[in-house]
């Protein structure tokens, strides 16, 4: 009897303990100091530099009709909506050859752009939709109102005419594309 009465007692004080005891928390607030953040690269390098686009004249209708390059895909990465600009960075294009003096051959009126496939969520303005606008200088809007994101992307392909008024040689103008959040 005196075996039951431990043996009931040390059960007994099991279950005490469990049910006496105590609980402890902590809590911690953690904030995140989020910045606007956007970039824009090339898809085929994965930089803000492009991989040279070049448009070879090789017959008469290529000076006649233009010559078209093959699509060239943009990526942003934006946390908020975004525009993209498009503008040459000169009014004319750069020359090199063995003519002298070096002709000057303008941005505008020979090289143009058309957005070919537009993935942002934003509106094409019309010049480059639909057929090629005309590169110049001056920064012109290129697509509006683009979805935040991180891999919102768009294609250009150039139409170069310059027809028949300058000589041999290559000519050159960076293009310069620029995604701004409003």
């Amino acid at each position: 009897m005196k075996k039951v009465i431990i043996f009931s007692a040390a059960i007994l004080g099991l279950n005490m303990a469990a049910n006496a005891q105590a609980t402890s928390s902590a809590n911690q607030n953690v904030a995140l100091n989020l910045s606007n953040a956007i970039a824009i690269t090339f898809v085929s390098t994965g930089t803000a530099t492009g991989s040279a686009v070049s448009i070879p004249f090789t017959t008469v209708a290529d000076y006649t009709s233009g010559v078209t390059s093959s699509a060239q895909q943009v990526k942003v990465q934006s946390n908020k909506v975004f525009n993209v600009t498009v503008n040459a960075n000169a009014a004319n294009f750069t020359y090199s050859g063995t003519t002298t003096p070096a002709p000057s051959m303008p941005v505008s009126g020979v090289l143009a752009a058309q957005v070919t496939a537009n993935s942002t969520g934003g509106t094409v303005a019309s010049s480059f939709t639909g057929g090629y606008g005309n590169l110049t200088s001056a920064a012109q809007s290129m697509i509006s109102t683009c979805a935040n994101g991180g891999n919102q992307t768009f294609s250009v392909q150039y139409q170069a005419t310059p027809g028949f008024a300058y000589p041999a040689g290559t000519y050159t103008a960076n293009v310069v594309y620029t995604a701004t959040q409003p």
